[in-house]
């Protein structure tokens, strides 16, 4: 990932550079393209720019871009991309735009990108700055395991708002940089392929990255310690496979938290083939990234902890491979989880809530839970109700559901809040054990309503992630394969302290 520097002016511009230069909307330029700085490109003056933006349509709408040639010089552009009304979504657009188009001039010797982000609007505050950093380390981000040498990368991005100079823009700079990079571990976590992700590999992963942090401690649970502890849904699970399930639990304690503790409870499937109840082939290909949940609340702890924030969290991860063997657990099969609650298998690919159940039980009688949030790819449905970029928010408080919500406008990621509608609870009945996995359409709104007594009486949200947890192709910041999401929406809960009481709305 490129190194971000914030500037507050533009740098002279050297040949190995590629400009960007914000459009707005009705192909509005901004006004410092005037400038001496702006000088240091004598061939490229604003007239000669504002006609390639009309021969090439370029009226500022997000995401469009004009390269401009620049005679003489290497690499010879000037990037030109629509930042729109310059709200917060068209600012991630923009700078992910530049990112990813100056990216293809590093093969012939850029290595800087200049990134303005004053528009013709308003200069840049903190929350710009901190959305262009996190932009600008995810647009360009990619997960590759090929034989051949990586293509050359662009070195730096030079963001540059005239207000770069406030300690609070300062902050909001770091704040984005240590988010992007927690998200990109997040991704790294989802694209590993699963011969190599395996649950032992998963926990080795959390602890070679959280366990030497300041005030967090790590604990890995294999499966006598699960035995010793009932967790019934990790093991049958996870019976199946030749790798043993694990389940992580990483917890930051920081001098002088107050009394509440979130805990954050991540799906950690490393590969999913769906075991006896086994998927087609379409329908397993990416099940690689069915432990996105897990890798999005490990990378909040770790954003959490880097970030120095004054509240205690705690992030549980059950892993396991969902396998196909002799020794895999088997539709009827009754399961009893932590706490004694049993479930009735009906199908063995409604397997994440198997161990997000044994994790949530886990959390509000063992570790001191006072809220309790997971995240999970769960259901197929969530995909059919909403699409693939967002999540659905299923909460037992309106308070919580707001806040969660709020987090997730500032962090530039779509949840739509969904109904525990009662009526469904009948579905789960079953005749021989507590209740069912597989109760049917809707199927989102089941498979939240099997999670909530798991919960007990604490504030719980439970955030299904099937949609934008893996995109199929790059638009804006997210990129083509895991997207970490969740993540950001998480640290910015965290980082409001946690509330479960509605905080004020923003328009971002």
């Amino acid at each position: 990932m490129p190194r971000v520097d914030l500037l507050t002016s533009l740098p002279r511009l050297g040949e190995d550079d590629v400009l960007a230069v914000p459009v707005g909307t009705d192909a509005t330029l901004p006004p410092w393209l005037t400038s001496p700085a702006f000088g240091t490109l004598p061939a490229v003056p604003g007239r000669l720019l504002a006609g390639a933006l009309a021969d090439t349509g370029n009226t500022g709408r997000p995401g469009t871009v004009t390269n401009l040639p620049v005679a003489g010089r290497r690499p010879r552009s000037v990037v030109a991309v629509g930042i729109g009304d310059g709200t917060l979504p068209h600012l991630r657009s923009y700078v992910a735009t530049a990112v990813r188009r100056a990216q293809t001039l590093a093969e012939h010797g850029a290595t800087r990108l200049v990134l303005p982000l004053d528009t013709a609007l308003a200069p840049a505050g903190a929350d710009e700055v901190r959305a262009a950093v996190e932009a600008a380390l995810l647009g360009g981000y990619r997960f590759r395991e090929t034989s051949k040498p990586h293509p050359p990368r662009l070195a730096t991005v030079a963001v540059v708002a005239t207000d770069a100079a406030d300690p609070a823009v300062a902050a909001a700079a770091r704040a984005g940089e240590v988010t992007g990079h927690a998200v990109a571990w997040a991704r790294d976590l989802v694209n590993t392929p699963s011969n190599t992700k395996d649950p032992a590999w998963l926990a080795g992963q959390a602890v070679e990255r959280l366990a030497g942090l300041p005030h967090v401690t790590v604990t890995v649970l294999g499966p006598e310690e699960l035995a010793a502890g009932g967790f019934g849904g990790v093991l049958a699970v996870g019976g199946g496979s030749a790798s043993p399930p694990r389940l992580v639990i990483a917890s930051y304690a920081p001098p002088g938290a107050g009394a509440s503790h979130p805990v954050l409870v991540g799906k950690g499937i490393t590969f999913d083939t769906g075991g006896i109840s086994i998927k087609p082939n379409a329908g397993m290909r990416e099940m690689k990234t069915d432990m996105a949940g897990g890798a999005a609340v490990l990378a909040a702890l770790d954003a959490a902890a880097r970030l120095e924030l004054p509240v205690a969290v705690t992030a549980v991860v059950p892993a396991a491979e969902n396998a196909v063997s002799g020794s895999s657990y088997r539709p009827a099969d009754v399961v009893r989880h932590v706490g004694g609650r049993t479930t009735e298998v009906q199908n063995t690919d409604a397997e994440g809530r198997m161990v997000l159940a044994d994790g949530l039980a886990h959390a509000r009688l063992s570790l001191g839970a006072t809220v309790l949030v997971d995240v999970a790819t769960l259901t197929g449905a969530m995909k059919v109700a909403l699409g693939t970029r967002t999540a659905g928010l299923y909460a037992t408080t309106d308070g919580l559901a707001g806040a969660l919500g709020t987090a997730a406008l500032h962090a530039g990621e779509q949840v739509w809040r969904m109904p525990l509608a009662e009526e469904y609870a009948e579905l789960l009945h079953s005749d021989v054990a507590d209740a069912n996995n597989a109760p049917g359409n809707p199927g989102g709104t089941t498979a939240a309503i099997f999670l909530r007594p798991f919960a007990g009486d604490l504030p719980w949200a439970h955030l299904d992630v099937a949609g934008p947890a893996r995109a199929a192709s790059d638009d804006a910041e997210v990129v083509k394969g895991g997207t970490g999401f969740g993540a950001r929406t998480l640290l910015r809960w965290l980082e409001a302290g946690a509330p479960v009481d509605p905080a004020p709305a923003t328009t971002h």
